[in-house]
């Protein structure tokens, strides 16, 4: 394949970065469509139990995915450059297989075993459910991974707009079907619609590769594994993903304690969490995949990574207050209005609860959203797997202290804690942590100070849906009047990365 740019007429790096950005958005309305599927027609039980508890390790193995494009976009575009980028790819996938091949098989023939422990020992509905869908959401999941390196190939010839429609036709074409079956199939449908998803996602940038391969007389010869040995490239890879698997495998850790809380509570849990990592993948992450390329372009420095840092998380955190607040004031009928009858009530207001329970979360995690691209730009991404043992080495003990002491809630405060410990690391390999820590500070604290004026008087006085419809204009009113000097300086930074 040649070196000559394919970007469409008009579609720069910023551009391309936005195109990706909306396909996550579309994944993440999407995802979040299917969620109230499952409320309405299952609502809050040991099936769904048993369902999320599953979905942790679907959630674990595509965060690998996503945070593996990272990683092969550098050796794919240097390989297109070199005229060997089909030998490239199809190295990648072959050495992918050494690890996916067992992984399912694992998935397949140990389901029983892996849901009992996921399930905090159940022997129940819960167990069975969760072996039930394992092995097509590991399935989806992979395909997730073979997603991620084809839109990475694609990438490398400048192609973002393929990948996009392939995650956002995934999705819909995945929503149909769970839609159609599911009342026919019940959970089992929802992991086979998964699965359809990533088909597609797989397929399209597949296709597309195979076309453009034709277009310019590849060779069949040119397409073989060329290079490094698939156990080289695997190492590659584990070290950039090392981090973000030991960030997501830190909520999976909390499952099996969330059990033991009682029917319903991982479920509530889940969509909280689902809630929170929503919100941060369309603001912080789409912040992250647009500002990247500009930022490799003009190098880094301390100064540079707390400015960075501290003016994609102001954009973010103001979806995070306002999040935060609309649950704390109308956490029990937004649920019961979205998710279904089994969410009102007391349940609501606990899935409420929850989601402010997490937002310490949410707040470290815009950080680390924004600064692990940082790391790779510096050159530092060797160093992460030594994070990902420290932040689990943290958390395991933390999880189970904070579920001695406050349950749940102790739980969410062990992940904020944990990811936080992330956070300071790799700021420390950026030699920039006490400007960024300091920066983040007064962000959180001025959004905070904000939301809460807006959302908890109106609350309080007016009841949850009044206060909900007051306090989201308030918010955006008072956000508005006050212009904190850093939100106006974050504006005009990203601005200038275009």
């Amino acid at each position: 394949m040649t070196a000559q740019r394919t970007d469409p007429p008009g579609l720069g790096s910023l551009g391309s970065g936005a195109v990706t950005a909306a396909a996550l958005a579309v994944q993440q309305g999407l995802a979040a469509v299917v969620g109230v599927v499952i409320a309405r027609e299952f609502g809050r039980s040991g099936e769904t139990d048993g369902f999320f508890a599953a979905y942790g390790v679907f959630v674990v193995i595509a965060l690998i995915a996503t945070a593996a494009r990272a990683v092969l976009l550098p050796p794919l575009a240097r390989a297109r450059a070199e005229r060997r980028l089909g030998g490239e790819t199809t190295a990648y996938a072959v050495a992918l297989s050494i690890v996916v091949v067992p992984l399912v098989a694992v998935s397949i023939f140990g389901a029983n075993a892996i849901a009992w422990l996921l399930t905090g020992f159940d022997e129940g509905v819960a167990r069975d459910t969760a072996a039930a869908t394992l092995p097509w959401l590991v399935v989806a999941a992979v395909g997730q991974l073979y997603a991620g390196l084809g839109a990475s190939a694609l990438a490398a010839l400048d192609d973002y707009r393929t990948a996009a429609l392939g995650y956002a036709l995934g999705s819909v074409l995945g929503l149909v079907f769970i839609v159609w079956r599911v009342g026919e199939d019940g959970m089992s449908a929802v992991a086979w619609g998964m699965a359809l998803n990533a088909g597609v996602a797989v397929a399209l940038p597949a296709f597309a590769l195979v076309l453009r391969a034709r277009s310019e007389s590849m060779s069949p010869r040119s397409a073989r594994p060329v290079g490094e040995g698939g156990g080289r490239r695997l190492g590659g890879i584990a070290a950039g993903v090392a981090l973000p698997l030991a960030l997501q495998a830190l909520y999976l850790v909390c499952l099996p304690f969330a059990a033991g809380e009682g029917v319903g509570t991982v479920t509530s849990l889940g969509y909280a969490y689902l809630a929170g990592a929503a919100v941060i993948a369309v603001t912080a992450s789409a912040l992250a995949l647009v500002t990247s390329v500009p930022l490799t372009r003009t190098g880094l420095d301390a100064v540079r990574v707390a400015r960075h840092v501290d003016s994609s998380a102001w954009l973010a955190l103001i979806a995070v207050g306002g999040t935060a607040g609309l649950f704390a004031v109308a956490g029990e009928p937004l649920a019961d209005a979205v998710l279904g009858n089994a969410y009102g009530g007391g349940v609501g207001e606990e899935l409420g609860h929850f989601v402010v329970a997490l937002a310490p979360w949410m707040v470290v995690t815009v950080g680390v959203s924004a600064t692990f691209p940082l790391v790779f730009v510096a050159g530092r991404g060797g160093m992460l797997p030594l994070v990902a043992v420290l932040v689990l080495a943290v958390h395991l003990p933390l999880v189970w202290l904070g579920d001695t002491v406050a349950g749940v809630y102790g739980l969410a405060l062990a992940l904020a804690v944990s990811t936080g410990v992330a956070l300071v690391a790799m700021l420390a390999l950026l030699q920039a942590t006490a400007p960024t820590l300091r920066g983040l500070g007064v962000a959180s604290g001025t959004v905070g100070v904000i939301a809460a004026i807006a959302f908890l008087p109106a609350g309080l006085v007016l009841g949850p849906v009044p206060g909900a419809a007051i306090g989201i204009p308030a918010y955006v009113v008072l956000l508005v009047l006050a212009r904190p000097a850093g939100l106006r300086n974050a504006w005009h930074y990203l601005r200038s990365l275009s």
